[in-house]
């Protein structure tokens, strides 16, 4: 399906979410048929000396938060990637870094560097609203030889977000290096109150404009399962973030692994398990 930007334009005005929805749909099943992944992520602090304890289950070992400097940066991921073995090893905010490269007077691209030479794998997230110039910063986490998790939205803007999809389909145009998009904001504006409605509508709206970047991806852990079954009949077709821990003490179809198969399922998809470089991971 083939949708033009004068369709586009009429899509993003209308409050005919079931219209909207199947055309996202649509799209999507023709890009990734049923198949729909997810990972099992586990998240360990930012501070060098913090525990790594996780889960053997977690494809993708996340190490959260923001670094004091360079030098604690690179040494927490020697430390983790020392722990991790075969897990891939993820960390950081693509803005946090640009930050610290700022403060220290040195180029993103030597920060970077650094990283990847400590063992680090992927840069986790790249705010799209937060980067001084997306395109040169994510063009400097491939320079430097990382790949991207995913491209993320911290705060929605007050208004037209075609336009925020556009420009988001234009950075991958010129980088061509994201894999997956999460539409969703991390944070919440106080000016625009989010709603389930508001969600739904800005995950098929991504599909449909965001149409160069492989994966529209919703986070588990952030959003719960309710609204990720939705966001994935509407185009979505990854979930980031969903626990390593199987024993829950609640029996074993509520641990997370059969919770998000369950939820996957009931969706009329196919779950595929995936690692942190969008590997899939034996059943």
């Amino acid at each position: 399906m083939t949708v033009t930007d004068a369709e586009l334009t009429t899509l993003a005005s209308s409050h005919d979410i079931i219209s909207l929805g199947a055309a996202a749909d649509e799209v999507r099943r023709q890009r990734h048929g049923t198949r729909t992944t997810f990972v099992r992520v586990a998240v360990v602090d930012a501070a060098p000396g913090a525990p790594v304890d996780f889960a053997p289950a977690a494809g993708e070992l996340r190490i959260s938060g923001v670094p004091a400097t360079r030098s604690a940066a690179s040494q927490r991921v020697r430390e983790v990637v020392a722990a991790a073995g075969q897990t891939p090893v993820s960390g950081f905010s693509l803005a946090d870094l640009e930050q610290i490269a700022t403060t220290e007077q040195v180029p993103l691209r030597a920060v970077l560097e650094e990283l990847a030479h400590a063992g680090l794998e992927l840069i986790s997230e790249a705010p799209f609203d937060r980067l001084r110039d997306p395109r040169l910063a994510i063009e400097e986490v491939n320079i430097a030889g990382l790949a991207l998790a995913r491209l993320t939205i911290q705060t929605l803007p007050s208004a037209d977000i075609a336009a925020l999809y556009r420009e988001v389909a234009a950075l991958q145009h010129n980088v061509g290096v994201i894999h997956a998009f999460a539409p969703l904001p991390r944070a919440v504006n106080p000016a625009v109150p989010t709603t389930g409605y508001d969600d739904v509508k800005r995950v098929a709206l991504a599909r449909l404009f965001v149409s160069n970047i492989a994966s529209i991806q919703v986070d588990w852990s952030l959003y719960g399962p309710k609204l990720a079954q939705v966001a994935l009949t509407v185009g979505a077709d990854d979930l980031d973030a969903v626990s390593p821990l199987d024993d829950t003490g609640e029996g074993r179809r509520r641990a997370p692994l059969e919770e998000v198969r369950r939820n996957i399922r009931a969706a009329s998809l196919e779950p595929v398990e995936r690692n942190g470089r969008f590997d899939p991971r034996p059943a």
